[in-house]
Parts: C-alpha cells; sequence; structure tokens
C-alpha cells in the first residue's frame, strides 16, 4: 500500500535532485549547487533516500513542538502582568516592559499574539501612507529644531489638562526638551527655550506652526510688514531664526512625536502615579534619554550646529515680555495701567521725551531699560482724596441726592399725610363799620 506523504516545496525539490542523481543525469557537486547546500549535506540527503526513499527526505520536526516554544508558567506569568498592568499597552510598549522590568524572556510577536487572543490588542491593517513629497533630514544636529505644543489630558484624571512643549532635533529625531506648561504661552516657551539653550546651546532655526506666539498672522490696515511676535523678537536678539511650516505634515516630525508621546508618556506618567506639572517636569529628564535611546538616529554629518551663548545673550531681559514708549515731562511712563516715575540724579531736562523699554517676567517684575541700561523708578501712587472746601453756590452740586421712591412703593401706602381743616372766611363786626 502507498505512503502518503506530506512534503513542502523545498522537499519535493529535493525528491526530485536526488531522482536525477540516481538516474546519474547529476553529479554531487552539480547536485549542491542547484540545491545551494554544502557536498556533505548532499551527501547525507542522497544518503538518507536510497536507505527510505522520498520519507528520508521529509524533516522529522514536523509534528513536534519547537524546542523554544514559551513554558506554560512563562505565559501565564505574561498574561497576568498584561491584564493587571498593561492592558491598554501596545504590544511594543508592552514587550519593552515584561523584559526591562520583569526580566522576562519573550518575544515581541509572541506579546503581540497573547494580547490579540486575549482581547487586548486588535490586529489592524497596514494603512496605505498619504502622498506627501519627501523633505530629507537636515545634515547636522542642531541645525533646525521642530518645536510644538501638544494639549492632551496628559495625567489622565490624576490631574489637570496641560500642554506639553516638545522641541526635537529634525537630524537625528532626539527629543532635545520637554515642558509641561498650562497652556501655550509666550512665558511657557521662554522657559522650554531657556532650558534647552542652557543645556545645548543655541540652534540655526525653529520650525513651528502658525501659532499666533510665532508670527503675526493679521497684517496691518496701513498694508506693511506684519512685524514680530514677542517670540520672535527674542529669538531675532538671540540670532535664531524662526521658519513657520504651511501645514502640518511640513513638520511631520515633531507631530508623529506627539502621537507617540501621548501614548508612552501618559503611560509612564501613570505606573509612576504622577500627577503634577511639577513632577512630570522632574520626571521629563529621565523619559527624555530613554527616548533617545531607542528612537534617535545618527546625522549623516558629525558638525554640531549649536552655537553657545555669548556674554551679551542676557536670558533674564531678551526672555521678557517688552514693550517701547516714552518718558513724559515728567519722567513718568505707562505700562499695563500702571505709572511708572523714573528716579534719577541727573538733570531731568536730559530724560524727557527719552525712549524707553519696558520688559515684564513671567513673575511680573519689572525693568525698565534706557540705552539697554536698567532706570530706577518706583511706582506712581495717586494722593488719597482729601475733604473738599466748598462754598454755599456749590454745595448741592457736590451732594448726591437720593431717588425719591416710585409712586406705587409700599412707603407711600402706608403713610397718608393729615387733613387741614378748611379755611373759614373772616366776618365784619358791626362796631367795625
Amino acid at each position: 500500500m502507498d505512503e502518503l506523504l506530506t512534503m513542502s516545496q523545498k522537499e519535493l525539490s529535493r525528491v526530485e535532485v536526488m531522482q536525477r542523481l540516481k538516474a546519474k543525469r547529476l553529479s554531487q557537486k552539480e547536485a549542491a549547487q542547484l540545491l545551494g547546500l554544502s557536498g556533505r549535506q548532499v551527501k547525507r540527503l542522497w544518503r538518507a533516500y536510497r536507505t527510505q526513499g522520498a520519507a528520508g527526505l521529509v524533516s522529522r520536526r514536523r509534528g513536534r513542538p519547537s524546542n523554544h516554544q514559551l513554558s506554560a508558567a512563562v505565559q501565564q506569568q505574561v498574561l497576568d502582568l498584561l491584564k493587571a498592568q498593561y492592558a491598554d499597552f501596545g504590544p511594543t510598549l508592552a514587550h519593552e516592559k515584561l523584559t526591562e522590568v520583569h526580566q522576562l524572556t519573550i518575544s515581541r510577536e509572541r506579546v503581540r499574539q497573547l494580547m490579540i487572543e486575549e482581547g487586548l490588542w486588535k490586529a489592524r491593517r497596514a494603512k496605505h501612507p498619504a502622498a506627501h513629497p519627501l523633505r530629507e533630514r537636515r545634515a547636522c544636529y542642531g541645525e533646525l529644531v521642530q518645536i510644538d505644543g501638544s494639549l492632551h489630558a496628559w495625567f489622565e484624571d490624576r490631574g489637570p489638562t496641560c500642554s506639553l512643549l516638545v522641541f526635537i532635533d529634525d537630524a537625528t529625531g532626539q527629543l532635545l526638551e520637554l515642558w509641561f506648561v498650562p497652556h501655550e504661552s509666550f512665558f511657557g516657551y521662554c522657559a522650554a527655550t531657556r532650558h534647552y539653550l542652557a543645556q545645548c546651546g543655541k540652534p540655526v532655526a525653529f520650525y513651528s506652526d502658525k501659532h499666533g506666539i510665532f508670527r503675526v498672522n493679521q497684517a496691518r490696515p496701513s498694508g506693511d510688514s506684519p512685524g514680530l511676535t514677542q517670540f520672535g523678537r527674542a529669538m531675532q536678539d538671540l540670532d535664531i531664526q524662526i521658519l513657520c511650516a504651511n501645514s502640518p505634515q511640513a513638520k511631520g516630525r515633531v507631530e508623529r512625536a506627539n502621537q507617540t508621546l501621548q501614548d508612552r508618556l501618559v503611560k509612564e506618567l501613570r505606573l509612576r502615579n504622577i500627577s503634577t506639572l511639577a513632577a512630570g517636569n522632574a520626571y521629563l529628564p529621565e523619559f527624555r534619554a530613554d527616548f533617545n535611546r531607542r528612537f534617535a538616529v545618527l546625522p549623516r554629518s558629525t558638525h554640531d550646529a549649536h552655537r553657545p551663548l555669548r556674554p551679551a545673550d542676557n536670558l533674564d531681559l531678551i526672555l521678557t515680555y517688552q514693550t517701547t514708549g516714552t518718558l513724559s515731562k515728567n519722567l513718568t511712563v505707562q505700562a499695563n495701567h500702571v505709572i511708572y516715575q523714573i528716579q534719577s540724579d541727573r538733570p531731568a531736562y536730559t530724560l524727557r521725551h527719552a525712549p524707553i523699554t519696558v520688559c515684564e517676567n513671567a513673575l511680573g517684575e519689572v525693568t525698565i531699560l534706557y540705552r539697554n541700561k536698567p532706570l530706577a523708578y518706583t511706582v506712581y501712587q495717586p494722593a488719597v482724596r482729601q475733604a473738599e472746601i466748598v462754598d454755599t453756590k456749590t454745595v448741592n452740586q457736590k451732594i448726591r441726592i437720593p431717588k425719591p421712591p416710585a409712586a406705587d412703593h409700599p412707603w407711600r401706602k402706608s403713610y397718608q399725610l393729615p387733613r387741614q381743616p378748611k379755611r373759614q372766611p373772616a366776618v365784619a363786626s358791626p362796631s367795625e363799620g
């Protein structure tokens, strides 16, 4: 009775070659070249074919469990951890935690299969990427830094919704700065920029969206150039160029980084039970270092385009909200509804109508500059209103007379004037006549 064999395409090819070898239409050297095997392996196959026939070419491992199969104890431990701590994690992030935190030996694909079997992950068909013009990475580290803010529930229901300011290098994909702020603002970006400049130096350019912090989007009625925003002015003082993207896809590197952070960073904050902005900002350097170790790439050039801060780069003054003004004859200037009185030892006429700059930092501290030098000042306090002296002719004009009650006021209904008796007409006496 003929035996039914189950063979793969590779095994069928070996049977055909062995048949040609048996018919002496092929040499062992030629058979090795056709099968891509060594001469010794062909001799073993030929020996098995002569003794057992085609059955000798079938793999003996077929139908037997793999030697690298995951043990039942480890598999159960993985399932328990996935359901207890990493139920909403993706397969890649869950595999990192299982191997690095819990020291388990398991492949990422096996973690994905287990999560699909348990309903923790749904296999999704890969999307066809949208066609966008490809822009090559910049060659040098620090040549172009993409910046953006991401408003998200970073602390989930444990803390307030806030924004994360992200600075990412275009050449390497490194996260250069992360900073939690209540919302995107000029002072928020100034704080993040100060930390970044102190650590890395000045980049060549920032690449951002067309947010009002970076660009004046409303042209002036006169048709002149829109000018600079406060952040644009500060970067101009630091010799850092600002480029604005016309679409989110143009700065796709920071947009994709935001998506990754909204998945990974949220879960890392949850595992550490971090729920405040201060604690989150204290943890961000550790997260940034781990992120860069995993995902950063090498630049095409080894040149670092960052420049050190100059002695003239006074960040305490540059990263402030600045407005310009002119001193009055009395050496006063008004800013933010406050009048400041300049104190100077020089004659008053030397500073009359002098152009000055009022600088206010995030704490509300004000510095007034004249020719880049601070001026001493006091906050003008108006005199307390004294009692006025008036004459009798204007006293009624100074006194506020209360409005009389309405005609239907209850006071009018409950109060009635007494009736006056009618006056009788006088009668002349006879003696008077």
